[in-house]
């Protein structure tokens, strides 16, 4: 289960096949070092998403 408190590393991880969604959503910045260490709730407040959208999308 994928939460707001999850990093983008962590994310690309365990699930890398989500990096098309944050993609499409705006992020990308994937690959920046500084955004591995960020939440996916911070990253959608620097990038104006709303993440519980985010997050639902990535949990289907």
């Amino acid at each position: 289960m994928i939460d707001k408190t999850m990093t983008i590393g962590e994310l690309l991880q365990t699930a890398p096949e989500k990096a098309e969604i944050l993609l499409g959503a705006g992020m990308h910045c994937l690959g920046c070092p500084a955004s591995q260490a960020e939440t996916l709730e911070e990253a959608c407040a620097v990038h104006g998403i709303d993440v519980d959208e985010l997050i639902a999308e990535l949990n289907k």
